[in-house]
């Protein structure tokens, strides 16, 4: 049994107009979404900005209301805030947010912004809390002096890690890390990488990483969906997605990863451009008159695209392909 359980989740925004205020329409921020995240693993959820991926985590942790479906948690229904706070579940599940200053009080010293989570859910004594917001803060590098200060007195790396300390200050078995690193330079990225790393794997913790970077998403993320208008348009492993993408928005944001070799630089502007025109010519075979993803169709055992039925063979086929280019020839004269 899977850790955390997406079945067919909705969440839709009500628009309301005319002098009654009447609801007219929705907006389907998150439309039909199901994936399941087992524990001790990082699943990645890649798109880009209002393809409905950050209301997706905020579901999971109760900050957005469910419109339908189904989240399970250790195979319980958690949609209902009765039943998370008869689980725990608030103590469980964590969320690291992409604006480290606004997710801080500005008001409150560090001791204070990682106690309290542990104050909510455990009566320590004060020398202990102390110990334990001291434990966490060298846990994610750090110094001991940092208890004292205000988070405006920090850098943003340096605040995402006062972040991190305040998540696993529960010991969750799940963290919903949206963007945590989308606002920092390189070098300050990698290093808080590496820290969501050694946390998980001395505390065998959970990750849904949330993020438009599929460079990182790579680096963090044995398996990955990519969201599109509130809907999956392609899910899979790492070698899926990256090797074999199968639908045209997944090839248009790997071609869209930046290239560090300047040696290539015309060849890979050549490739964005081609892919970039074979989107906007080929669009209409792979969304509906009214724009909306097609439902996902399974091409592998655990890869699967947002195409029409009738073109999954063809994907089948590209991929065998792209795996065994020497077999299928071979295979197609004996056929």
């Amino acid at each position: 049994m899977s850790l955390i359980e997406v079945k067919h989740l909705k969440v839709h925004y009500p628009v309301r107009t005319g002098f009654w205020n009447r609801i007219t329409s929705y907006v389907k921020a998150v439309d039909d979404v199901s994936f399941n995240i087992e524990a001790g693993q990082t699943y990645g959820l890649i798109g880009e900005s209002g393809s409905g991926k950050s209301t997706t985590g905020k579901a999971i942790v109760g900050l957005e209301k469910v419109t339908s479906g189904q989240i399970l948690y250790e195979g319980q229904d958690i949609t209902k805030a009765s039943v998370r706070k008869s689980m725990h579940y608030n103590k469980d599940v964590q969320m690291i947010f992409q604006d480290s200053l606004s997710s801080l009080n500005p008001r409150k010293r560090i001791e204070d912004i990682i106690a309290e989570p542990i104050r909510n859910f455990e009566h320590l004594a004060p020398t202990d809390e102390q110990k334990r917001v001291q434990q966490l803060l060298d846990i994610v590098g750090m110094p001991s002096d940092s208890i004292y200060k205000y988070p405006f007195e920090f850098s943003g790396g340096q605040r995402q890690r006062i972040g991190i300390a305040r998540a696993v200050a529960t010991h969750p078995k799940l963290i919903i890390a949206d963007e945590p690193v989308s606002a920092l330079d390189l070098s300050v990225q990698a290093q808080v990488l590496n820290f969501m790393k050694d946390i998980q794997q001395a505390y065998h913790i959970s990750f849904l990483f949330i993020s438009h970077d599929l460079g990182v998403v790579k680096h963090m993320c044995p398996d990955m969906a990519i969201m599109n208008q509130g809907r999956f348009v392609e899910t899979g492993t790492r070698e899926d997605i990256y090797e074999h993408p199968q639908h045209i928005y997944t090839q248009r944001l790997l071609s869209a990863i930046p290239e560090v070799d300047p040696t290539h630089r015309q060849q890979n502007r050549k490739h964005r451009q081609a892919v970039e025109k074979k989107f906007q010519s080929e669009k209409k075979d792979y969304y509906d008159q009214n724009g909306r993803v097609f439902d996902l169709q399974q091409l592998t055992e655990h890869h699967a695209a947002a195409v029409k039925p009738e073109q999954a063979d063809l994907c089948r086929q590209e991929i065998e392909h792209d795996r065994y280019p020497d077999e299928l020839p071979l295979r197609m004269e004996v056929e």
